[in-house]
């Protein structure tokens, strides 16, 4: 009676595979290895790949050297909250893992002005920077560091389709004391043009620009028709 038991109990017993000979048997540190390559593969595939280096941005004042920035910028966000007009914004994941967080400029609302009224032409974001990512030469002003440079989308602009718009413009005149736009001859309808070798980047005609909120708008418009792109960009 004793050993049926013990015969039953060893049938009982589930097998076990025994790995064929030549054969490895696959671990789970394998297993592993492998999701992990695919799971690259497809974010790769899913163009996650531009997000490790980072699109060129308009930088505040003194940020102009780009890989001097970004390595030197510890993200501490004074230059964001020190600065009066709030066009220092952080820059998002979608603008490169390696510049997320470092300061750019948004002329959404407002432009800069190098805190003329603020601090007689010496931009804060200078003064509190504690590791000197944004830096300035002594002799710097607001004619001499460019930022960027305004550029026209007349497919877009309200004044290239005859609506005899004219906000960049007068914003630009009002900002500088040396205007980098101008209208053209036509008397019926004059149209903005950049003097590029004017231009510093400062965004008052971008902020001014009412070709998404007013108007006929073009199709697929994403951005203003007057915006500030970098030089590195150009």
């Amino acid at each position: 009676m004793a050993e049926n038991v013990k015969d039953e109990a060893v049938q009982s017993e589930p097998r076990v595979e025994q790995p064929k000979k030549g054969s490895e048997p696959r671990s789970v540190s394998r297993r592993a290895l492998c999701i992990g390559a695919g799971s690259t593969a497809v974010l790769l595939g899913l163009g996650a790949l531009r997000y490790a280096g980072h699109n060129p941005l308009v930088r505040p004042p003194g940020g102009q050297d780009e890989s001097h920035l970004v390595s030197a910028c510890i993200r501490c966000e004074r230059c964001y909250e020190v600065c009066p007009r709030k066009v220092i914004v952080p820059a998002h994941i979608e603008d490169g893992l390696l510049g997320m967080r470092s300061p750019m400029l948004s002329f959404d609302a407002n432009y800069c002005d190098f805190c003329q009224e603020e601090n007689g032409g010496t931009p804060l974001c200078c003064e509190v920077c504690p590791t000197d990512a944004l830096a300035l030469a002594e002799d710097a002003t607001a004619d001499t560091t460019i930022l960027g440079l305004a550029v026209i989308d007349q497919w877009q602009c309200l004044a290239y389709r005859e609506t005899g718009c004219r906000e960049c413009y007068d914003a630009c005149c009002e900002a500088r004391e040396t205007p980098a736009i101008e209208l053209t001859n036509d008397a019926s309808t004059p149209r903005p043009v950049v003097i590029a070798e004017n231009c510093n980047g400062c965004g008052a005609c971008e902020s001014a620009c009412i070709s998404l909120s007013a108007g006929s708008i073009a199709e697929g418009a994403q951005a203003r028709a007057i915006v500030v792109k970098p030089l590195s960009a150009l």
